[in-house]
């Protein structure tokens, strides 16, 4: 039986658990009947299984994926940000503005010669430019630089859930 520490986080998962977070991964709208006949459980022990996960932190939440092309959003644009400032205060205020910039899918801090990387999904040209300008205009940035996709090859939101280590 796994272990869901008080922090919030796992100590271990057993093949059960591994079983349903793949499951859902590919379908979260599966029902708890079909869900527990695939992982093999009854359905009790498999919906407090979920339960479990959830409240731990493990399952953060479960959401429809949307097509962006379908919606008019059919411009992707990898962002690599430098800046000259590393304080607290500038992360702070220039974390709080990106995060808040619905064109923003995904927002990390990185390492190595770039110190952010973005990835602003956008209907067109015209919009990016309009997300650039808000970009640029809000807090003081060395170095912009923008990725342009051409093609989505592969996009998924599934992660591999590791098989349990070997003892």
């Amino acid at each position: 039986m796994e272990q869901i520490s008080s922090q919030g986080g796992f100590k271990r998962m057993d093949a059960i658990d591994r079983k349903i977070l793949t499951v859902l991964q590919s379908d979260a709208n599966i029902s708890i009947a079909e869900l527990a006949d695939r992982v093999g459980l009854s359905q009790t022990p498999c919906w407090k299984r979920i339960q479990r996960l959830e409240h731990s932190g493990v399952i953060i939440k479960r959401v429809a994926l949307v097509a962006p092309e379908k919606i008019g959003l059919g411009l992707t644009v990898f962002v690599q940000i430098e800046t000259a400032d590393h304080s607290g205060p500038w992360l702070e205020k220039f974390a709080q503005m990106v995060a808040s910039m619905p064109e923003v899918m995904e927002f990390y801090r990185m390492a190595g010669d770039v110190d952010y990387m973005l990835r602003v999904v956008v209907a067109d040209m015209a919009a990016y430019d309009s997300f650039y300008k808000k970009l640029i205009e809000t807090i003081p940035l060395k170095n912009v630089t923008s990725r342009f996709a051409m093609e989505r090859i592969k996009s998924t939101t599934a992660y591999k859930v590791p098989d349990l280590p070997k003892v």
